[in-house]
């Protein structure tokens, strides 16, 4: 069932509407209301995580496959979690380096403490975890 939209009334000062009007011209949103709901979301995402609920995220890995041990650590770590790591993606950059990308699904507190695991192991250049929601209790 389509909910039905409703109308309402933002004030702003001028500078800051100034402001929200470049935002939307350069991310190329269609009006206002596209962007304002954005934002809503956005925010309402970022709630989930603070209140475990269950999420999804990623987790990009550079590191060195030449690092000793590296490779079967971050490979363990995939194995311990294996309820949480729903998939992988192991992508070769040059002779030394690659990228992994990991999916996980849970808990956000756990998500966050599984890929804190994973980009603090040693030998990891750089890790990055994006969370998201897993969509069930957004508009």
């Amino acid at each position: 069932m389509k909910e039905r939209t409703q109308r309402f009334g933002v004030s702003m000062d001028d500078s800051l509407l100034h402001e929200l009007d470049r935002f939307i011209r350069r991310k190329g949103y269609a009006n206002r209301s596209e962007a304002i709901r954005d934002f809503v979301r956005e925010n309402l995402v970022e709630e989930e995580w603070a209140t475990n609920k269950p999420v999804v995220g990623t987790v990009t890995l550079v590191y060195d496959h030449d690092e000793l041990e590296l490779p079967k650590k971050l490979t363990d770590l995939q194995h311990h979690f294996h309820k949480e790591v729903i998939s992988t993606t192991h992508i070769h950059l040059d002779e030394h380096n690659c990228l992994e990308i990991l999916a996980l699904k849970g808990q956000g507190a756990r998500v966050k403490a599984i890929a804190d695991k994973l980009i603090a192991a040693k030998g990891v250049k750089h890790g990055k975890l994006v969370m998201t929601t897993t969509g069930r209790e957004l508009a």
